[in-house]
């Protein structure tokens, strides 16, 4: 197929921000506040389920719990990042949103270990396909000015789900209030509920006018793209054009050869990045209220109590600090952030060695760490979905989410719930100085193969498969 001129990227990049914008952005964005939901709920009522009445789990089991979640997700981006691909963002974003309602669902009737970690695979599938499907949608909608800030704060909101997951555990773990027998069951159940409303909203939202054009299907990109600037009363002609020559499926071969051999570099760089902040965040967060049952002794239903500061130290830091991914730039303010996570796990760390810290001090430590690895955790999602071309973008984002946990996070949570269990806290402490080294080998890896991403339009910054090298970025012809 001959290639076509379009100026729809031009034209989605020119938008000024808008209350279509903010629908775009909360409703796709919930699929990060729904994994905080999922995240927390199970950290906080770890040491609930330890007992006989529930499940009766051990910490390891909790762990490998946890990493089920992860191996579902993993599993679940893998299998919808193609899909997304090849029949479209938003058909996807809606399916993972189902499997995720119904899974979540599932696991409040649960009965042992077995019952309740498939139910997290579940679970996980649809939340891994989730982020395939959102981060390209999002970042091919939002305009390229804004981009780094939008999609730091989005990646934030994971903390929300944070702590409405640790406001529901204080309540449905209290005695004085609910069986805990069942007070467990009703915090998954209101993610489901969560997951419902939000499917409402997803509906009306259209499919991405880039993924469209990429399929050559031009008229209804137009289409879509003229009623977002009848919506937003934009009239201004835009005369940047792309020649694109739409590719509508691409080969594995094809995306082998891109990954390993056209842009290998931001293929190590991207790997770098996932696998060490998974790490860093899915073997500290998932045994959290573990290591404050164990050395601290804080009971089951006052562990959310000590959550809310730390996912406030998390949420705030992409959204105070994600402008500067714009203005200052990627390579720097990911490669500091990086470095200053690590510096400050190892110093935490070391204090908690020491036995130098209360649970109270403990938490303090942990937000203000967790205020700048919350950043660099979500530049990390912004980086492979903005460097690789925009028809294999969810796949990317898929394969390197896959590999980062693998690598990072899978193990983590049940090695790191073995330590605790132990009660080692020297064990623990080598744990911890392993990922804050992992967090500064990072940054020194983005100094050298970062990617200069800011403030540039998506076919800039990677131009597309099907970009005509020969026409690239022109004036149509008068």
């Amino acid at each position: 197929m001959s290639a076509t001129a379009s100026s729809i990227p031009a034209r989605l990049d020119r938008l000024p921000w808008s209350a279509w914008h903010w629908r775009v952005v909360i409703a796709l964005g919930v699929s990060w506040l729904l994994d905080g939901l999922e995240v927390t709920v199970v950290g906080s009522i770890g040491p609930a389920l330890q007992r006989p009445e529930t499940l009766g789990l051990s910490a390891s089991q909790i762990g490998w719990a946890a990493s089920a979640y992860i191996g579902g997700a993993v599993l679940g981006a893998l299998y919808f990042g193609r899909l997304a691909d090849k029949l479209g963002r938003k058909r996807m974003f809606l399916v993972t949103l189902v499997v995720y309602l119904i899974a979540t669902l599932m696991t409040a009737l649960s009965w042992d270990i077995y019952s309740f970690a498939f139910c997290r695979v579940l679970t996980g599938f649809g939340i891994g396909g989730e982020y395939a499907a959102i981060n390209s949608a999002i970042d091919e909608l939002i305009p390229a000015r804004l981009r780094g800030r939008v999609d730091l704060a989005i990646n934030g909101t994971f903390w929300i789900g944070a702590a409405m997951g640790a406001g529901s555990s204080i309540v449905l773990l209290n005695p004085e209030f609910i069986d805990p027998a069942l007070g467990w069951r009703i915090a998954f159940a209101l993610g489901g509920v969560l997951a419902f409303a939000v499917l409402l909203v997803r509906r009306v939202l259209p499919e991405s006018p880039r993924w469209l054009m990429m399929h050559g299907r031009f008229d209804e990109a137009e289409a879509v793209m003229q009623r977002i600037e009848k919506e937003l009363g934009v009239t201004d002609k835009v005369d940047l054009h792309l020649a694109i020559r739409p590719l509508r499926s691409v080969p594995w071969s094809q995306v082998i050869h891109v990954l390993t051999v056209q842009y290998r570099a931001r293929a190590v760089f991207s790997l770098t990045l996932m696998a060490s902040q998974a790490f860093f965040y899915n073997a500290i967060f998932f045994t959290y209220a573990l290591v404050l049952a164990r050395f601290y002794g804080v009971p089951a239903d006052r562990v959310g109590y000590y959550i809310f500061p730390f996912a406030l130290g998390n949420f705030l830091g992409p959204l105070l600090l994600g402008h500067l991914f714009d203005t200052v730039g990627r390579r720097f303010m990911i490669a500091a952030t990086y470095a200053l996570s690590g510096v400050g796990l190892l110093a935490t760390g070391y204090a908690f060695q020491q036995e130098l810290l209360t649970a109270t001090t403990q938490a303090l430590a942990w937000s203000a760490i967790f205020f700048v690895a919350s950043a660099a955790a979500s530049s990390a999602y912004l980086t492979v979905s903005e460097v690789f071309p925009l028809e294999m973008r969810a796949i990317s984002i898929s394969l390197f989410y896959a590999a980062g946990s693998a690598l990072g996070g899978f193990l983590g949570p049940p090695l790191y719930g073995a330590m605790i269990e132990s009660g080692s806290r020297s064990a623990l402490f080598g744990a911890y100085a392993f990922a804050a080294v992992l967090m500064m080998v990072a940054a020194i890896v983005t100094m050298f193969l970062g990617v200069d991403a800011e403030r540039k339009p998506l076919e800039e910054v990677c131009a597309p498969l099907g970009c005509d090298p020969k026409v690239g970025q022109t004036k149509p012809a008068p």
